[in-house]
């Protein structure tokens, strides 16, 4: 592996760390953005946990794909139960179930279903 491939390796595990704090400032900020759709909130969910899930299974591939998932799954869990001790956030079981819906579909959607982006960049470099 040269130092671009390396290279280019931390930094996409860097871009996914910095989608998990995202993810996590969003579910905590008293005013997160609104999607202006019958259950827009519920499509957030489940947009941001598929992203999640399709982005870190570019790095680590099927052996700890059940690790990503449980993990992102736990961190929803836990962000619920935040929210509803937060006072300005509400606790609901609906958006547990949209983000484990949105990573059972980043998990559909990795490779080898879609192409794993991170081996082709790395390719392009090399």
């Amino acid at each position: 592996m040269t130092v671009s491939e390396r290279a280019l390796g931390r930094a996409w595990v860097g871009v996914g760390w910095f989608g998990v704090a995202l993810l996590v400032y969003l579910s905590l900020t008293p005013t997160p953005p609104e999607i202006p759709l019958e259950q827009g909130d519920k499509i957030g969910h489940v947009a941001a946990y598929a992203v999640l899930m399709l982005w870190w299974a570019q790095v680590y591939l099927t052996p700890k794909r059940a690790l990503i998932a449980a993990a992102l799954l736990a961190l929803g869990v836990a962000l619920e139960f935040v929210q509803g001790w937060t006072g300005y956030r509400n606790f609901e079981y609906a958006d547990m179930g949209a983000d484990l819906a949105g990573i059972l579909l980043g998990w559909t959607l990795a490779p080898p279903r879609l192409p794993n982006l991170l081996a082709l960049s790395k390719r392009w470099l090399g």
